[in-house]
């Protein structure tokens, strides 16, 4: 899978307002009520992330979920990052 043009990432990210594109990766940010909710979106995203088998770097602290997508293989931001991102999005959607 080759790595999409910062022209194509930057068109689809319009479709993805919670998400930024920088360092070669696609970023975003959750808030949570609390850390049992973000606890739980977090469990709920790996089962997506297993069955896609792509993974994101995340960082967990309290009740904020921070999430990088990159697709290591390519050195940069594949179509794979796009349609995890829209399946967390989802999974995010849905604990609000």
């Amino acid at each position: 899978m080759s790595p999409l043009s910062e022209e194509t990432i930057e068109k689809k990210l319009l479709h993805f307002p919670d998400w930024e594109y920088y360092d070669n990766a696609l970023h975003a940010e959750f808030e949570f009520d609390n850390f049992k909710d973000c606890f739980s979106a977090m469990s709920r995203i790996a089962f997506e992330c297993e069955a896609q088998n792509h993974h994101p770097e995340w960082k967990n602290v309290y009740n904020m979920l921070t999430i990088s997508l990159s697709t290591h293989s390519a050195k940069g931001v594949t179509e794979k990052d796009f349609k995890l991102a829209e399946a967390i999005e989802a999974i995010v959607e849905v604990q609000e």
